[in-house]
């Protein structure tokens, strides 16, 4: 059975992993005229990890954080329609990585897959917040593809 995957998430994070699987992504929306939904996800409690509880969350270090997000998501879509799909659009949020990626934002935009790289964080981050691929395999109420 061939499945037509037409809204496809692609959580990113900076990483390596998560720009290849923007590239698988972008080439299935293609072959199946789909549509990309980029998102990243700031989890405000990276704050009090990374600063050891000193910066304010409220502040100009969020807020400097998410202009940061907006600017990277921005040029990934610049990439994602220079390889031939316009159908791509941006989504930043703050919150649980793992909730909204494999729950929240899919139900919210009737997401059919998620392909994401295998993780993003090194195994210090993967040990202190666990990997949120694995949780989101586990846990999507879609379909999840894992490109390498």
């Amino acid at each position: 059975m061939t499945m037509e995957y037409k809204n496809i998430l692609v959580p990113v994070d900076g990483s390596k992993t998560a720009e290849n699987a923007l590239k698988t992504a972008t080439e299935i929306a293609k072959r199946n005229q789909g549509h990309v939904d980029l998102l990243n996800v700031i989890d405000l409690k990276q704050f009090s990890m990374s600063f050891g509880g000193m910066v304010d969350a409220n502040g100009d270090v969020v807020y400097q954080s998410f202009e940061d997000v907006n600017e990277y998501l921005e040029k990934l879509q610049a990439e994602v329609k220079a390889n031939g799909l316009d159908a791509v659009d941006i989504h930043a949020r703050f919150g649980t990585p793992r909730t909204i990626i494999a729950k929240e934002f899919p139900l919210d935009h009737h997401t059919d897959l998620i392909v994401m790289g295998p993780t993003g964080m090194n195994a210090v981050e993967r040990a202190l917040m666990g990997a949120v691929t694995d949780y989101v395999t586990r846990n999507a109420v879609c379909d999840v593809m894992v490109a390498r």
